[in-house]
């Protein structure tokens, strides 16, 4: 049993060895950038980056055992948390002195099980006095203030990889015994990107048969057509030989062509195949149980709860469900943040637990399961306390989240959305475990990035659950392909719930959003283009169209239409990062290269979400949009009298403008606020707001001030037309002597 115990830890060692080098490489290259000149966001940037290294290293640590470099990693954690808040002024000496900490951390990770000499522990003690002594100048109070996460990196769970390889027994041949080959895992992942790869020759000799396809059915047309004109055409022998030459070259191409076209179609359906199984094989390779990830998770609980005076053990289900290894690298961050936060919130003392009838020993249950989508349902259980919504609230309001009086507002789940925000902590105090405000805001953006979602569940005194949902594999999935404004983008499949034609009646404005009703539920809507800031385009043909092509998109509980001008089909697609350069783009993923050789964008569903909510609260809605593209002018006309309205209506739509109504003055105010017109038609005696009143609070708005008012009353006076003048009224047409002509005219001119 000694035998097996030493020989997990030396694995954990090795495990925490390699992921430890790379959160040093990306501390020690941060000092470097500090000690320069750097503008107040880069510095923030890079004072965030190190702060959260420092703080998973310190975990990571912990969770191995290797106490010392857990020790010396908090102080570290302590000195950026204060510079992070401008508490601490940074200089040579604090520099040096980090430096000096990063150089005996390295030590400790590259020494033996027993932390390297004596020397080096001495030296580490030393420094931890050090760095909490510059840290205690400006203790930091409880509840900091911390901001999202830097983009996150690839970390490896095993130096190697072992494959078991059992070939497929032929026909006649005896099998071959199981052979175990130990590969390092960085040679493997070349070989599965490399794979990956080939889904784009794939699907380009797919579009090239496709092609040709559509050439036999011209040659056949060409010569059906041949053969047409040369019944219709008696000529001299010369022309008759002529005709005949071009029947037998035509003849001979469309055969020739018809040969290449299935010798394609075949060779296509072998690569499909080739190619589909080559990629699973090397999947398969680089498949993980997930147990390798969850095996020091356990101890992990029981090292926390015992630190806190507390008693609780972790139950692990589904851990042979095997997943990419990728996958299981971003997901290893996430979980044991969970695992401390369920410990440390969750979980509370035995003596507190017997007031509430609970046993002392708290249990803890991480789940793992995969659905018919090939995603991974993960989840994590306490039988805790649950979220006090009410310190939520408060903190959040301290952090600055929101302000007191939209916080008493709102529900136990807007209020329970906080704490995945950076900054907000409901931690009394700061401890090693928590109090900073960071863990939650690591997790959530470490799932997004991999393109899944995170909830939660609480009950009061009952326990909470976080429900994560990810892909299983990262690099391929299937894609919806949509055209917007001239360009294609791909939307991920499993985030669309469903693809609908709309009428443009159908279109409602509530709250001053676009709206649809679908299954009986009010969603917004916003034009794709419109989430995305893309400039509009003129002469759309699908502007014309009666109907819009819109998708109701589903991320983390949210539901919203997008309306595009197409949608194209459904792929599986081999999404690409971006590069360094451009490593976090707002509202897209990464990119694909479809079978035509087009670089289409993939969008990013989280950013898209968050884009399309400020897109539809500050900017003009879809119909809007949709007018700009025909290049028509819109115009509000504002009279109480039905009759009115529907005669200046009729008037401008037969002239060919874009008209809306409203009933007074009080209605055309709140339209001009809510969408974009480019003149405005209004009657003067009005109910609520006459429409001096009106023009005035239009020349009154920033956006509006410039917005042509032509006001057609019945009032006569030289009094009134000088009041409509002096409220910024453009033009001043009289009823009695209303000739439509004339107000076509004056609304050319204003145009």
């Amino acid at each position: 049993m000694a035998t097996e115990n030493e020989e997990f830890l030396k694995r954990l060692r090795a495990t925490f060895r390699a992921e430890a080098q790379e959160h040093l490489r990306a501390i020690s290259s941060g000092l470097m950038e500090l000690e320069k000149t750097l503008a107040p966001e880069l510095r923030a940037q890079v004072i965030e980056t190190i702060f959260r290294d420092a703080h998973s290293l310190k975990g990571a640590a912990g969770s191995v055992s290797l106490k010392t470099i857990e020790s010396l990693c908090q102080p570290v954690e302590s000195v950026f948390s204060a510079l992070k808040k401008q508490e601490l002024a940074p200089g040579p000496e604090l520099y040096q002195a980090l430096h000096e900490a990063m150089d005996i951390i390295t030590q400790l990770v590259e020494g033996t099980e027993e932390e390297t000499s004596p020397q080096v522990q001495a030296r580490a003690r030393e420094q931890i006095k050090k760095l909490a002594g510059m840290s205690r100048k400006t203790a930091p109070p409880a509840g900091p203030s911390e901001a999202p996460p830097a983009a996150g990196r690839n970390i490896s769970i095993l130096p190697a990889v072992e494959t078991q390889t059992e070939p497929r027994p032929h026909p006649g041949k005896p099998s071959m015994s199981a052979e175990t080959v130990r590969i390092p895992a960085a040679r493997l992942d070349p070989l599965l990107l490399q794979a990956e790869e080939m889904i784009s020759a794939k699907m380009a000799i797919g579009q090239r048969a496709a092609e040709l396809q559509e050439l036999c059915r011209s040659l056949d047309l060409w010569r059906t057509e041949s053969a047409k004109w040369k019944e219709r055409l008696s000529a001299g022998p010369e022309w008759n030989e002529l005709l005949e030459w071009n029947e037998t070259r035509l003849n001979t191409l469309i055969h020739q062509t018809a040969a290449v076209t299935r010798s394609v179609e075949q060779d296509q359906r072998a690569l499909r195949r080739m190619v589909d199984d080559h990629l699973e094989n090397m999947k398969g390779i680089l498949i993980f149980p997930v147990s390798s990830l969850t095996e020091s998770f356990p101890r992990l609980v029981r090292d926390l709860a015992r630190g806190q005076g507390k008693e609780a053990e972790l139950v692990i289900r589904g851990a042979e469900v095997e997943i990419d290894k990728r996958v299981l690298e971003e997901l290893k961050d996430p979980l044991i943040h969970l695992l401390r936060n369920s410990v440390d919130h969750g979980i509370k003392q035995p003596a507190e637990r017997a007031i509430r009838n609970k046993p002392p020993l708290g249990t803890i249950i991480l789940t793992f399961a995969a659905n018919e989508n090939r995603q991974l349902e993960i989840s994590v259980s306490d039988d805790g306390a649950g979220v006090d919504a009410g310190l939520v609230r408060g903190a959040a309001v301290k952090a600055g989240l929101v302000p007191q009086k939209d916080a008493e507002k709102m529900s136990q789940d807007e209020i329970g959305a906080f704490i995945f925000s950076s900054g907000l902590s409901t931690s009394p105090i700061i401890t090693s475990v928590s109090g900073r405000g960071l863990g939650l805001a690591i997790v959530r953006e470490k799932v997004e990035k991999l393109g899944g979602v995170i909830s939660m569940e609480t009950q009061a005194q009952a326990g909470t659950t976080f429900r994560l949902l990810v892909p299983m594999t990262l690099a391929t999935f299937r894609g919806v392909l949509v055209r917007e404004e001239g360009q294609v983008f791909v939307l991920p499949s499993v985030n669309i719930e469903r693809v609908l034609r709309v009428s443009r009646e159908e279109i409602k404005t509530v709250e001053n959003r676009e709206t649809i009703r679908l299954d009986g539920q009010v969603l917004s809507a916003v034009r794709l283009g419109q989430a995305l800031g893309l400039p509009v385009l003129r002469g759309n043909p699908a502007a014309a169209d009666r109907h819009v092509q819109a998708m109701v998109v589903t991320f983390s509980g949210q539901r919203m239409a997008f309306f595009v001008d197409e949608v194209l089909d459904e792929h599986q697609v081999l999404v690409k990062n971006l590069g360094r350069q451009l490593a976090r783009v707002r509202n897209i993923a990464g990119a694909t290269v479809l079978s035509t050789g087009q670089v289409a964008p993939v969008l990013n569903i989280s950013d898209l979400l968050r884009s399309a909510l400020r897109a539809a609260a500050s900017a003009q809605p879809a119909a809007a949009a949709e007018n700009a593209k025909t290049g028509k002018a819109r115009i509000l006309v504002a009279d109480d009298s039905i009759t009115s309205r529907t005669l200046l209506k009729n008037i401008l739509e037969t002239a060919g403008y874009l008209v809306k109504t409203a009933v007074d003055g009080m209605d055309a105010v709140t339209q001009v606020r809510s969408e974009v017109f480019d003149l405005v038609v209004s009657d003067v005696d009005m109910p609520r707001l006459s429409g001096f009143e009106l023009t005035a609070k239009i020349r009154a708005g920033k956006k509006t001030a410039g917005l042509p008012v032509v006001l057609v009353t019945a009032l006569e006076s030289a009094e009134d037309r000088e009041r409509g003048i002096d409220s910024g009224a453009n033009a001043y047409i009289v009823k009695s002597s209303f000739d439509q002509s004339d107000l076509l005219e004056v609304v050319r001119r204003l145009l």
